[in-house]
């Protein structure tokens, strides 16, 4: 082969030897760079894609923090209640009485269970009138195990709370929170229920001001769906922080487990009664001495005037009660007290309890059309009122 044609393969190939001798492009791809001079920055992109901006939406991982602050202040409620049973169990069949008869009766002790709250580091504790209501023996157990004996301080039937008290000091108290809650705010409900242990249920709060549900006289409630079931009665209701938002009271349900719907009395309730039990040994309310109804539920001879929701009726009026010492009768429409439209019988009978005692209130009515000022001298809400009405005998809500 002549030299002529090895010539240009021989140039070939010095020029390849040379690129490959003075290259630096065969890196490794996961270590590839830019050049500096041109102050270019590579990103790594993000592992998954973008869902929107969430910088409103904050929330703890883990309520872990909130729960070890509250839970040593839940207790455990065991009460005893003696009873009065049929000693031949054939009595308690109708059919089967013709032939054995009634017989004699025995006592039996019949035992139940709740929870409760630590308000104070020297003994109180609240929790709901049912649990420790008509109780022979109430025993606290708390979170570390020790079990102590309790005495009721004082009950109010009217919203189902009462105050215990255990002989021990230094207790961890649980704080009552101070600032408004809102639907949709996270909550936990602590408490034991069926007796398997204290118990640490996560929901929202549902609803707020729930009245008219015919569980107690004096109805705010808390709407929420933690997991309330029995034995959880009396137990707390806390914010994420730990802070005591209401008392668990009660469930609606069908198969009497939870639904998703369970009540809780609030704070601000809770705390009003549990001071005047400590200070006064029962609850002092404002009383008007009647019974009311909202105007859509009134027969006609009531409805002297076109009805509107935050207007209730005058059904029955106790007898020298204030309110007919005032000169309020039977039929008339309660259009405001102290200038404040009532929304409903339920929220007048909680109005009116909070006003004192001895105080004057201006109550503004329409009778036959006509409105009229008139001035009532406050009562003391008796525990169990007997009213003596005038007029006709009507279901309603009484205050």
């Amino acid at each position: 082969m002549q030299f002529s044609k090895l010539l240009p393969w021989l140039l070939l190939g010095i020029a390849l030897a040379y690129v490959y001798n003075h290259s630096d492009h065969f890196h490794d791809l996961g270590q590839l760079s830019l050049p500096t001079e041109h102050n270019v920055t590579v990103t790594t992109p993000p592992e998954h894609p973008a869902i929107g901006d969430t910088s409103g939406l904050q929330g703890p991982v883990s309520y872990a923090n909130a729960v070890d602050l509250a839970a040593p202040a839940v207790v455990n409620i065991y009460t005893t209640q003696t009873v009065q049973a049929a000693a031949n169990p054939w009595a308690n069949d109708p059919v089967l009485r013709r032939f054995f008869g009634g017989g004699d009766t025995e006592a039996q002790k019949q035992a139940s269970l709740g929870s409760g709250v630590i308000v104070s580091a020297d003994g109180y504790i609240l929790t709901n009138n049912h649990v420790v209501a008509h109780a022979d023996s109430i025993v606290v157990v708390l979170k570390d195990g020790r079990k102590v004996r309790a005495k009721v301080i004082g009950a109010d039937p009217d919203s189902d709370l009462a105050v215990i008290k255990v002989d021990l000091n230094g207790l961890p108290a649980l704080p009552f929170r101070s600032t408004p809650i809102r639907v949709g705010d996270v909550v936990l409900a602590i408490g034991d229920p069926f007796g398997v242990g204290q118990t640490v249920t996560q929901g929202i709060i549902s609803a707020l001001g729930r009245q008219g549900l015919g569980m107690n006289t004096y109805e705010d409630f808390i709407q929420t769906d933690a997991a309330i079931n029995p034995g959880n009665s009396g137990g707390a209701l806390i914010d994420v922080y730990g802070n005591l938002v209401g008392i668990n009271s009660a469930i609606y349900s069908r198969s009497g487990g939870n639904m998703g719907i369970g009540f809780a009395i609030p704070v601000s309730l809770a705390k009003d009664v549990m001071t005047s039990i400590i200070e006064h040994g029962k609850v002092v309310r404002g009383w008007l001495g009647v019974e009311v109804r909202g105007p859509d539920d009134s027969p006609d001879q009531m409805q002297s005037t076109t009805p509107t929701s935050n207007q209730v009726v005058v059904s029955a009026v106790v007898r020298d009660g204030p309110a007919g010492q005032a000169g309020i009768l039977p039929g008339d429409t309660i259009i405001s007290i102290n200038g404040d439209k009532p929304d409903g019988p339920n929220q007048m009978v909680n109005n009116i309890a909070t006003l004192k005692p001895g105080s004057d209130a201006k109550v503004t009515i329409s009778r036959n059309g006509q409105t009229m000022d008139t001035v009532v001298h406050i009562g003391e809400r008796p525990p169990q009122a007997q009213q003596e009405e005038v007029g006709e005998q009507d279901q309603g809500a009484g205050q």
